[in-house]
């Protein structure tokens, strides 16, 4: 990410309600589109089923905002749709000149300004998936510090307090974890004032430590779980992905930020699937092999937190390998919704 970031995060919307748009049934949680005019119930899908859950300009992080970057090949372009907030309407975003009216038919179908009102697991998904982000920016600051590069570790130790944290603050409210906000404000000062303080390796590992922490504010059994645990996953990649297709320009990384930010979300989501590859390995190999393999090749697109010269793989081919891990993951999704019916 190039300038200041997270303000909301509505991933894990579309692969919770995709059971429903695949059995019929009813999903566990409950998602809502809310405007000052209207409650209506959302029914967005999977994206090999459907399209995802809209984005909303008024509010969504900027890694969001990066799928239209990625999509319309315009460099900046989640900073200036950010700038140019707020909107009344979709159409706005031609009528505040930040698209052409070419480029808006683009992604017309990507745009909302409805809010989404996340309850159920697709709440507890959304928790989860914001401190993924959370640590992925932190375990790539750390990389960076290890190499003594604390001026290219600044942004991704003041994403997490600057962009993210103002929108999981209410979750952690309500699952009664400590703040640790000023841990993260005073660890991103002391970089940003004296940035070879060796006070910085503790304070980043207790910033680590808090995230571990909030994360384990769910129960236990539900980070076991890996239909959970894939949907986290999910959207972590997702994120990756829309950031590595910002950050790529005729073949060449022209955004190390936004390299290093997708490198973070990947390395976290690789970690992630450790915790279940056990449980996955037993419950369905096949779908186990492909995603496993597949987080496998993806970690090779980052060989280092210092981009190379030159991209190991296309946004394309990335996108590819990210839809690969998303249909396998609808496959064990829907294979839990049919044992939770019978």
């Amino acid at each position: 990410m190039i300038k200041s970031r997270y303000i909301f995060l509505s991933i894990a919307a579309c692969f919770i309600v995709s059971l429903s748009s695949c059995s019929g049934e009813t999903p566990s949680a409950d998602i809502q589109s809310t405007s000052s005019t209207a409650t209506v119930t959302e029914t967005t899908t999977h994206s090999s089923h459907g399209s995802k859950a809209k984005i909303n300009i008024n509010s969504a992080i900027l890694s969001e905002l990066d799928k239209f970057e990625a999509k319309l090949g315009v460099p900046a372009l989640s900073n200036k749709i950010q700038a140019s907030r707020p909107y009344a309407s979709p159409k706005d975003l031609v009528a505040k000149e930040v698209v052409t009216e070419q480029q808006f038919n683009q992604i017309k179908d990507m745009v909302t300004v409805e809010e989404v009102v996340l309850s159920g697991e697709a709440k507890d998904v959304d928790y989860m998936t914001k401190l993924g982000l959370m640590k992925g920016h932190l375990l790539v600051a750390k990389e960076l510090l290890q190499q003594n590069l604390p001026k290219q570790a600044e942004p991704h130790i003041g994403h997490p307090v600057e962009e993210i944290y103002v929108d999981v603050e209410e979750q952690l409210n309500e699952r009664k974890v400590k703040e640790f906000k000023t841990n993260l404000v005073g660890l991103t000062n002391l970089v940003k004032s004296n940035p070879k303080d060796a006070k910085i390796k503790s304070n980043l590992t207790t910033s680590m430590a808090n995230v571990h922490g909030a994360i384990a504010a769910l129960p236990a059994e539900q980070r076991s779980k890996p239909e959970f645990v894939l949907q986290v996953i999910n959207g972590l990649l997702d994120s990756a992905n829309a950031e590595y297709g910002a950050a790529v320009a005729n073949g060449k990384i022209s955004a190390p930020i936004e390299y290093q930010d997708s490198r973070g979300f990947v390395i976290y989501s690789h970690e992630l699937y450790k915790t279940i590859s056990s449980a996955m390995a037993q419950s369905d190999p096949e779908a186990h092999k492909a995603i496993d393999t597949t987080l496998t090749e993806l970690l090779k697109v980052w060989p280092a937190a210092i981009p190379p010269a030159q991209a190991v793989k296309t946004p394309n081919d990335v996108t590819k390998l990210v839809k690969t891990i998303e249909e396998n993951t609808q496959k064990i999704l829907e294979e839990a919704n049919t044992k939770a019916q019978s």
